[in-house]
């Protein structure tokens, strides 16, 4: 295999709103995506706003922008206007979208997989004090986890099944219409985190019939930390009444009034004061992914993770994250001997990358990624794992 660059880039002309990833071989937009140029600006903007406009920056700009910013970023995953709620993490998502749920018996069931991410199983955890049972299904060799187990684990128990789109720890996609479809033949409502999907694997709210949908914007988003989000339906919008709740639920915040009437649009999920300064600086990284679509960011993604497979089977490396494109999402994995203290000895030297534990590297390529930086982070791994081979 060459060093060559195998296709036309057209997505590459980005990477100049990019300064980090020319500083860096950056291949950790799995855990952390480059920061826009534009966010240091939004940035500065913000605290202008702040300093000259003082308390009527409510009214002016601040009070629309959560539901203004919240429809940029549902334009990613197809999602009606409005339906789109701005939260700090995409834990407090998920935590205000299962408070409106009852976990009373017959159907108290919660089903998730072993895999999904540790911040969102602690949180299920949790809800065994209200009455929730909590069915985690294996997985199997390879972290891998199979639909079908999935759908084995629903029943007529079950209120909720909240699982990962793509696994965080191997890259692992998981076809969703089966699960979905399942769920919703037993009355039960699907509660997706998408973080490690949303701005790297299409994903489409509306015909997947998604009933809620949580995850943030550090990541694939390239938005920073602060700006997690949760998609809720519609279609079951008007059932679901969150026992967390803040004034800013309410229909007329400003009113103050000790008892709440909860808002019917688009405030109907939010909670407390929004936290404006991470929206503002996400919402650059929103309008980007939104603007090159993320169709051909898949293309690009799959491009390159297939030539970084190639790399790794001609180095005879691990290779932990699938092989066949419909099931990997944007992120390669592979193990190697040492793979902790060979991801410190790289990031030592601006080869951002990252390690966990039982499955090894993870390394991602992202639209402002050239092919030639591909080629480069598969040697770099190879050469700094040589002394432990």
């Amino acid at each position: 295999m060459t060093a060559t660059r195998t296709a036309p880039d057209p997505l590459i002309h980005w990477r100049s709103e990019f300064p980090t990833v020319e500083t860096t071989l950056h291949f950790i937009s799995h855990s952390l995506g480059a920061m826009p140029r534009a966010a240091e600006e939004a940035l500065r903007r913000y605290t202008h706003t702040w300093k000259t406009r003082s308390i009527r920056a409510w009214d002016e700009e601040w009070f629309a922008l959560p539901t203004l910013t919240g429809n940029l970023l549902g334009s990613i995953f197809n999602a009606e206007p409005g339906s789109v709620t701005l939260f700090e993490n995409a834990t407090s998502a998920e935590a205000v979208a299962l408070s409106a749920i009852r976990f009373e018996a017959p159907r108290n069931r919660l089903v998730c997989t072993v895999e999904d991410f540790p911040s969102m199983l602690y949180l299920y955890e949790g809800l065994e004090r209200r009455g929730a049972e909590i069915v985690r299904v294996p997985a199997r060799d390879g972290h891998r986890v199979s639909e079908a187990d999935i759908v084995a684990a629903i029943d007529e128990r079950t209120a909720v099944v909240a699982i990962s789109h793509v696994l965080f720890r191997n890259s692992q996609i998981l076809d969703l219409a089966p699960i979905v479809s399942r769920a919703h033949a037993a009355g039960a409502l699907t509660l997706i985190d998408a973080y490690q999907a949303v701005g790297t694997v299409p994903l489409d709210v509306q015909g997947q019939r998604v009933d809620l949908l949580a995850g943030g914007s550090v990541k694939w988003l390239c938005g920073g930390p602060g700006a997690g989000y949760l998609y809720v339906s519609p279609r079951v919008a008007p059932r679901l009444e969150p026992t967390i709740a803040g004034w800013m639920t309410h229909e007329r915040p400003f009113d103050f009034e000790p008892k709440l009437t909860r808002d019917g649009g688009a405030r109907r999920f939010w909670v407390g004061t929004p936290g404006i300064p991470a929206y503002v600086a996400a919402r650059e990284g929103y309008s980007i992914v939104a603007g090159i679509g993320v169709p051909a960011i898949r293309a690009k993604s799959l491009r390159q993770t297939e030539r970084m497979i190639h790399w790794a089977d001609e180095f005879g490396m691990k290779l932990v994250s699938p092989r066949e494109p419909e099931r990997r999402g944007g992120t390669i994995v592979v193990d190697v001997p040492h793979a902790e203290s060979v991801c410190q000895a790289l990031q030592a030297q601006d080869v951002m990358l990252d390690y966990r534990p039982g499955v090894g590297l993870r390394m991602a390529p992202h639209f402002y990624t050239r092919d030639e930086e591909v080629d480069q982070v598969m040697t770099r791994v190879r050469d700094a794992a040589a002394p432990h081979r």
